[in-house]
């Protein structure tokens, strides 16, 4: 078993260090920079978990502490409350029929022959009966009160650690989806060729499919490869192809946002290949893709809000819905209870937060910017959004974008 895995640990080496050797100078700086922010991504990312681990443990031992504290309480309060007798003088100060009868029996016997001391008697232990009969009535409600009280505080402690054991599960998953440095260096490698051409994208997407027996659990890894089946998909020839690239990357990016829903990039490449995949549906499931587009976009940003990307596709998609027709309106009324609804204003917020977070980084996000002025009736600022959309170099994901945005 020793051997198999150095075996494998050397062709991995050999494997990575001759796709090392084809990089250019500057792409292997650029790489070591990458790598050395990973690992110290990664170093740091172990100390927080390991501190969030620590938290939750004391956590833990609080909320048992305290739960076992109110139980032992509650008991002693009910014990004291079962325990306490009633007093004789209040039971005799009742004004209830039964002792107006015993009054009047009592007035009675003064006059007769028995004699006061036989009455008094009789009325003490009649007394002494009901008061008896009362505390064993509430002790028994007491009794009852105080089992129902420990099950509710049992109950609650057992739900507080159910949810201890789940969160701690979670960071168990967290920590195990933290890539290796052979991994880390592969995942750099394939976002590099990622940014590139088709050629490059198609290099990456064989370097995931190589390596997908090693890895093929890895949260990281996952969405790495569903984004290549996107860019597959982006530069296959025929229909048939790209509908195959697009369902196999949207079930790879399904597999990876159930492996761990709190990543950003699940979220969002589980949207964009939701949209892709349903371009080969029927006008329900490609209205459905738009509702699962707005979700989990809004997810990746609530997860990371510095994603330009999430921004610009969220601005296309309110774009879109403001401008649907009476048709489709009907169509989406009759299918959903609530029909999605957006404006041009919305769209512009989202397309103008997207160029703040990375200026220039797209025209088709400048194009989009004076495209909604012009809808406004700001001309002049569309015509000003216009110039610096032709100013503008085409960046290494526009080609990408515009695919995802026409499909």
């Amino acid at each position: 078993m020793t051997l198999m895995c150095v075996c494998v640990c050397s062709v991995d080496a050999a494997a990575l260090s001759a796709a090392v050797s084809g990089l250019s100078p500057e792409q292997q700086v650029e790489l070591r920079k990458t790598l050395d922010e990973v690992m110290k991504s990664v170093s740091s990312l172990r100390n927080e978990i390991a501190e969030l681990r620590e938290g939750l443990r004391d956590i833990s031992t609080t909320i048992a502490e305290d739960v076992k504290k109110t139980v032992e309480e509650s008991q002693r309060s009910r014990r004291r409350r079962t325990l306490m007798p009633r007093e004789r003088s209040e039971s005799m100060s009742s004004s209830s029929i039964y002792f107006t009868a015993s009054a009047g029996v009592s007035s009675l016997c003064d006059d007769s022959e028995v004699g006061s001391g036989g009455c008094s008697d009789y009325t003490d232990r009649e007394t002494d009966r009901e008061t008896d009969k009362d505390g064993e009535d509430d002790g028994r409600d007491s009794e009852e009160e105080s089992c129902a009280t420990v099950l509710t505080l049992r109950q609650d402690d057992s739900q507080a650690e159910e949810e201890d054991d789940e969160d701690a599960g979670l960071m168990v998953d967290c920590l195990m989806d933290i890539p290796s440095p052979e991994l880390a260096l592969l995942l750099a490698q394939c976002d590099l060729l990622h940014a590139g051409d088709s050629g490059k994208k198609a290099e990456g997407f064989q370097l995931l499919m190589e390596n997908r027996p090693l890895y093929a659990d890895n949260v990281e890894f996952m969405w790495r490869l569903a984004r290549a089946y996107s860019d597959m998909c982006e530069t296959a020839d025929n229909r048939e192809e790209k509908r195959n690239y697009a369902e196999q990357g949207h079930y790879e990016a399904e597999a990876a946002l159930t492996r761990n829903e709190l990543s950003a990039d699940c979220h969002k490449w589980f949207a964009i290949l939701a949209r892709v995949s349903s371009q080969y549906e029927s006008i329900h499931g490609k209205l459905k893709s738009g509702r699962v587009l707005k979700e989990h976009l809004d997810r990746a940003l609530a997860l990371r809000d510095d994603d330009p990307i999430c921004f610009y596709l969220l601005g296309r998609w309110c774009l879109e819905v403001s401008s649907l027709g009476w048709l489709e309106r009907k169509t989406a009324a009759t299918l959903y209870e609530t029909p999605p609804t957006s404006s041009l204003n919305e769209a512009l917020e989202n397309f103008l937060k997207a160029e703040e977070l990375n200026p220039g980084f797209s025209k088709t996000v400048r194009l989009y910017i004076a495209k909604c002025h012009k809808e406004l009736g700001n001309m002049s600022e569309a015509r000003n959004w216009v110039q610096l959309a032709l100013s503008t170099l085409a960046g290494a994901n526009e080609v990408n974008m515009l695919f995802i945005v026409h499909c």
